[in-house]
């Protein structure tokens, strides 16, 4: 099944889950405040996605500016990235969707229409 991270007060994330819903897609909304995925998950969603690392970062968030991660990121190593990640579900990318063979970071419709039925 479709587990779609995504965080309540998020506009673009109520979207993504009305689009979803609208299509009768079948997902799992988790919390990512609450339960945001460990640097494992995090590893594998990446690889799996085939983005840059970058792009799972919520660059637009609060705590990105407040930790300066913007002048940081760049001379920070994959690990530690993912390290970071890890610690707080506010600074990944959200809705964050991951289904059998794919992850989608952030929400274009086009893109997900692309992988869900």
């Amino acid at each position: 099944m479709l587990k779609v991270y995504c965080y309540s007060r998020c506009t673009t994330c109520r979207k993504a889950l009305a689009w979803l819903d609208d299509r009768g897609i079948a997902y799992e909304a988790v919390d990512i405040k609450a339960d945001h995925p460990d640097a494992e998950a995090l590893r594998t969603y990446h690889a799996v996605s085939g983005l840059p690392l970058k792009r799972f970062f919520n660059t637009s968030g609060i705590p990105y500016r407040e930790l300066g991660l913007s002048a940081k990121l760049p001379s920070m190593s994959e690990e530690e990235q993912l390290t970071l990640l890890a610690t707080d579900g506010m600074l990944v990318k959200r809705p964050l969707a991951v289904g059998e063979g794919f992850v989608l970071v952030g929400f274009r419709e086009d893109e997900w229409a692309g992988k869900l039925p």
